[in-house]
């Protein structure tokens, strides 16, 4: 009798919202299109992809890069939309110009309830990820069309055009990237020289949130910009204010690195650990 009703098709199933990724695959399992279904998976939302470029990478370098067709992203996306209408959206690494606005395109007309885009522009190791005129792209045609832009500090300083050395530049940052795109910005200052605090400035534009962390020295942080806004898409998707998906994938990813684990000689973001930080039931 137990085994019949294990089996009993009235059974009522949760429900999970979709979320989407437009990014880039990590052969290394520790970014890109792999760190962003991790992060779903470990938030209670389910992942559907489009991939724009494969990598050939690992924590200590990108080796090699091949992008997709615009047109094979295209179909991707749309296919999603077909069937598995996202509630929440976000960008990655999209390499190139005609990828960008393949992207712009179709979110011109089908707008999303949420968009976050993270601005990848250049690996940590310093591969350039997204080519000269794609980031023209990108500012000119995503932005206006983002509920939130995510650049850690280097980005951030093309965004702002200007040096980013203390916490007033990053609030600078922030109004200035809102005043000129529109979206909410979150300044991500992580690599914010002599801090021993992690330090991000949310603005959009009607409020400011100043949020900070602990440092996590000498541990791997290969994977964190996609993570941490894979997080906010997530809790955007579950239904969370904007501010509030912020602050909580920020405890998000600060579990994840504080607690990150060994896999062969490399430390790598704990998703799991992120998960008890982000309370979404």
């Amino acid at each position: 009798m137990g085994a019949i009703a294990a089996c009993n098709p009235e059974v009522k199933r949760t429900t999970f919202p979709v979320v989407l990724t437009i990014a880039g695959s990590d052969s290394g399992g520790g970014a890109g299109i792999q760190a962003d279904l991790a992060t779903f998976t470990a938030l209670g939302v389910h992942g559907t992809s489009a991939i724009a470029c494969v990598t050939a990478q690992n924590p200590r370098a990108v080796t090699g890069i091949q992008a997709c067709t615009a047109e094979m992203v295209r179909r991707q996306i749309e296919a999603v939309f077909a069937e598995l209408h996202p509630a929440a959206t976000k960008t990655g690494m999209l390499f190139s110009r005609r990828i960008v606005d393949t992207v712009a395109d179709f979110f011109e007309r089908h707008r999303p309830s949420v968009l976050v885009v993270d601005p990848v522009m250049v690996s940590t190791s310093g591969a350039r990820l997204l080519k000269p005129d794609a980031i023209r792209a990108l500012c000119h045609r995503l932005l206006p069309l983002a509920t939130l832009v995510t650049p850690n500090l280097d980005e951030a300083k093309i965004l702002a055009e200007r040096p980013l050395v203390s916490v007033e530049d990053l609030r600078f940052a922030a109004r200035f990237i809102h005043q000129r795109y529109g979206c909410g910005v979150l300044v991500k200052g992580g690599h914010l020289r002599d801090s021993a605090q992690a330090i991000d400035i949310f603005f959009d534009g009607t409020q400011e949130l100043l949020l900070s962390a602990p440092f996590a020295k000498k541990v791997s942080t290969h994977g964190t910009g996609c993570t941490y806004s894979a997080a906010i898409t997530a809790g955007c998707a579950l239904g969370f204010p904007l501010e509030k998906a912020v602050a909580l994938a920020k405890n998000f990813i600060t579990q994840a690195i504080h607690q990150s684990i060994q896999v062969g000689n490399h430390s790598v973001l704990n998703w799991a650990a992120g998960k008890s930080s982000l309370k979404t039931r």
